[in-house]
């Protein structure tokens, strides 16, 4: 469906709203995922924002005509553990890059200093390694034997452990060429307790895998047709009994809800047919779960258990890639093309656009820390912003080009470059201040995992004029 935007602040997407009492919950040494309720649905009055549709009629049709989900009413929900030395997610157990606080991981390494081990990977990837037990697990996309693999490693070894080839051939992709950025194994696998998820392009259409932890593959369920503009990236994420995965694409993808044991898809949220690159990603905001997805010129917030819209407004550009994060009253959304902006959208569906501004957050996702903003943009320039007023309180050139995720440890914050240079400085909103920095190989794309007082990180060296990557672990 075209959309036309406009600055007409008077203009008004469609929402609609419900409600339920399903949450997250931290113990002190897991993080718990209880069962949910659901409740009744109604809808109630359109909402505005400056990223709107330009004409009245198109507010209507969109009313008329927007895709909803086809729900079905999930199984009992599963509880979900993880220790506080896992990393099992994308950006970690809640995924908004937020690692345990009981740790004490290195602030200085080089190829020699602090290397507990290192492992080489084969082919290419911007996959993040998750930790789960005495595990680590890690995608990848080998052009040589052209295949789309996952490996174990041994976590105090380094040792690898098994390899799943996952697809085998498919990277033509109808013809249509990657950006020299982006890999064919960019997503970051899932863990739900006792199976791993991982989302790949192939062959024109992205699929969802589930393995078992010995590395065999259970199911595979296609998620959509794929249209490939630039890449494909989006990482799984788990609720309840369910995995939810996504394929934003110019066809037209959809946000899809697996059953986690059998891979039947329980529902589907078709999206606009536009390229847009983020992970799905469930927050606990305005007193009740919710999963949210940023781009496709819309901010869309589900019901994670059946699918039914909660809220949709304009409020975001065509195409972001980071993953959202709340502080309970606000959803962040970013992006880069066509339009560069960060903004703080009202999580109870009023529609309000809290603040935005005009800069380029379009890859590195961001950090919500004690009702503050922190964020590194894409050209190397940190920035804290008040979460309320979207006033910024501070901001330092860092250098470099940024693509992986800053990880919060305590009141340190650990951000990559594309050089493979790591800064390290406080989160502190007051002023800049800068901890350490370290160099370590010659790219870094994925954002790192920190737990149990490491730093599990996937590096490229250049040997013999060739590119090999490795996964690092690094450690006092």
């Amino acid at each position: 469906m075209a959309v036309a935007c406009g600055e007409n602040r008077n203009s008004q997407p469609p929402r609609i709203t419900g409600d339920m009492a399903a949450r997250f919950v931290a113990t002190h040494n897991r993080w718990t995922i209880p069962n949910a309720i659901i409740s009744d649905f109604k809808s109630p009055p359109m909402t505005s924002h400056p990223f709107v549709y330009k004409f009245p009629l198109l507010f209507i049709f969109f009313t008329l005509f927007a895709p909803h989900a086809e729900a079905i009413e999930p199984t009992v929900a599963h509880e979900i553990k993880f220790s506080e030395s896992d990393w099992p997610l994308w950006r970690g157990p809640r995924q908004d890059g937020v690692a345990s606080t009981d740790q004490d991981p290195p602030v200085s390494w080089s190829e020699t200093e602090n290397v507990r081990w290192r492992s080489p990977l084969p082919g290419r990837g911007h996959s993040s390694p998750i930790v789960v037990g005495n595990r680590v697990y890690i995608a990848s996309a080998d052009h040589r034997r052209e295949v789309q693999v996952v490996l174990a490693f041994d976590r105090d070894s380094g040792k690898q452990t098994w390899e799943t080839v996952v697809h085998q051939g498919g990277f033509e992709n109808k013809g249509n060429k990657i950006n020299t950025k982006a890999t064919l194994a960019s997503s970051t696998l899932a863990y739900d307790g006792t199976r791993l998820f991982i989302n790949f392009l192939n062959d024109s259409a992205v699929y969802t895998t589930a393995l078992d932890m010995n590395g065999k593959i259970i199911w595979r369920t296609k998620l959509s047709d794929y249209v490939l503009h630039q890449g494909y990236g989006a990482s799984p994420t788990i609720y309840k009994d369910l995995v939810i995965a996504s394929a934003d694409n110019k066809s037209g993808g959809s946000i899809v809800a697996m059953d986690r044991e059998t891979g039947e898809i329980r529902w589907r949220h078709q999206r606009p047919e536009m390229p847009n690159y983020p992970s799905p990603i469930i927050v606990h905001a305005a007193d009740r779960d919710q999963l949210i997805m940023t781009g496709c010129e819309r901010v869309t917030s589900l019901n994670p258990l059946t699918g039914e819209v909660f809220w949709e407004v304009a409020g975001a550009t065509t195409e972001c890639v980071t993953s959202t994060v709340t502080n309970g009253r606000v959803v962040l959304t970013s992006g880069g093309y066509p339009d560069n902006h960060i903004s703080a959208v009202a999580a109870d569906g009023s529609g309000e656009i809290v603040w935005e501004t005009t800069d380029r957050q379009y890859v590195p996702s961001m950090l919500m820390i004690n009702n503050h903003v922190f964020a590194v943009h894409d050209a190397g320039v940190a920035a804290c912003f008040d979460a309320d007023s979207g006033k910024q309180k501070w901001k330092h050139r860092l250098g470099g080009t940024f693509s992986s995720s800053p990880v919060l440890v305590g009141d340190r914050i650990y951000v990559t470059n594309e050089e493979g240079e790591t800064t390290i400085f406080k989160a502190d909103d007051r002023q800049y201040q800068q901890i350490a920095s370290n160099k370590l190989g010659h790219s870094v794309f994925a954002t790192p995992a920190i737990c149990g007082s490491q730093i599990f990180m996937r590096v490229t060296h250049t040997i013999d004029d060739q590119p090999q990557e490795f996964l690092y672990c690094l450690s006092k």
